[in-house]
């Protein structure tokens, strides 16, 4: 028997921050990165906390290290904060969620009410009990995977998101993408979490090159706003797989953003675990799913395994280059020595990283580096 629970408490729509007026007389700590709060936009969120008390910790930067974790919970205690809202992208989110928890379990606070406020559309943090925080010495990134860290709301407001630019828009969407697609051929997999990935699979390509090049299409931003959240939602029941795993290793030691070292890696991981070599396929199992896949971009019905493969992956390689994203380490700007010097090092991590756990099939260390070499 399997139990599949959907926790967060979802506001969507045009106005939705608006529902923070519905707080009365709280100390809310607002958890923020410093752009949030330089251009103004942690206004849009404070105006609606009249009747509260409230704080701005904005010390955030991305891949939040542990000291930064540790100066927010100090803020925090001395404020006698009881809610918690964190508005930004995975950065903020991920850094309250760490805070929330290591805060309850060192210091004794209590936490009435967890609120997430995404600015962009790709982690879908803002419904998963997952974070993953860094270890600033030595570059690791670590998950942090409870139900103690999961949102008790999610705010989806498409105002927050109409600015974001187009690199960024792209990376994360791209993040989406590959949230799902690994969700879908998970060891966890279930029809419920298929039923968002096939969802989020046809709103990916529907709408993100349009969100890419018009950022002031509101329908656009709105389904990839929908589609990150229903990502989050697939995932957390589902986790993930091989492709995060060897993102959070190597996007740690390379410093290429989460979301860009996704997509460089797709195509081939896709290829790693459907067994595509020399026009064969030597897992069918997860080739068929992968081949559903298809249908959804298609809306057609492909029985061919090996061609439904075949065919993902060039639909992704054809986003990707519409989304004028790398398709290599070195077209981002890595040179090979850097990337075959770290190899061994990410392999290992990748290993041992909670997503690749779930992966369809479990790949031996110089698998992972043949992966890695082949998009050098």
């Amino acid at each position: 028997m399997e139990t599949i629970h959907f926790p967060t408490q979802i506001w969507a729509g045009d106005g939705a921050l608006t529902n923070l007026e519905k707080l009365r007389e709280k100390r809310v700590f607002v958890v923020t990165d410093p752009f949030m709060v330089e251009s103004g936009f942690v206004d849009h969120l404070t105006k609606h906390l009249s009747h509260n008390k409230y704080l701005i910790f904005s010390d955030i930067v991305p891949d939040p290290p542990i000291d930064k974790i540790v100066s927010g919970i100090k803020q925090l205690v001395d404020f006698k904060g009881d809610t918690i809202v964190a508005l930004g992208g995975g950065s903020a989110i991920d850094a309250a969620k760490a805070m929330k928890f290591f805060g309850e379990q060192t210091m004794n606070i209590k936490v009435d009410q967890f609120i997430a406020v995404p600015t962009t559309s790709g982690t879908g943090s803002e419904v998963t009990n997952f974070s993953v925080i860094t270890i600033a010495e030595t570059g690791t990134k670590i998950p942090l995977v409870t139900d103690e860290i999961q949102p008790d709301v999610a705010i989806l407001d498409t105002a927050l998101v109409m600015s974001v630019p187009p690199k960024i828009t792209a990376d994360t969407g791209m993040d989406v993408l590959t949230h799902v697609i690994e969700a879908y051929v998970s060891t966890e997999a279930n029809p419920i979490a298929d039923a968002l990935c096939e969802k989020v699979v046809r709103l990916v390509f529907e709408n993100l090159e349009i969100a890419y090049h018009d950022g002031n299409n509101k329908q656009a931003r709105e389904n990839m706003h929908l589609a990150s959240c229903m990502a989050g939602m697939a995932f957390n029941v589902t986790s993930l797989g091989l492709n995060h795993g060897i993102a959070h290793a190597a996007g740690a030691r390379l410093h290429v953003p989460h979301g860009r070292m996704n997509a460089i890696l797709l195509p081939d991981v896709i290829a790693f675990n459907s067994g595509l070599a020399s026009g064969k396929v030597t897992n069918e199992a997860t080739a068929k799913r992968y081949a559903q896949l298809v249908d959804c971009i298609y809306s057609t019905k492909t029985t061919n395994a090996r061609i439904g493969v075949q065919q993902l992956i060039r639909q992704i390689k054809q986003l990707r280059k519409k989304l004028q994203m790398p398709a290599s380490f070195t077209e981002y700007g890595l040179t090979k020595a850097e990337v075959r010097e770290n190899s061994e090092k990410i392999a290992s991590a990748a290993l041992i990283d909670g997503c690749t756990r779930t992966n369809p099939i479990q790949p031996t260390k110089e698998e992972v580096i043949e992966i890695l070499n082949s998009v050098l």
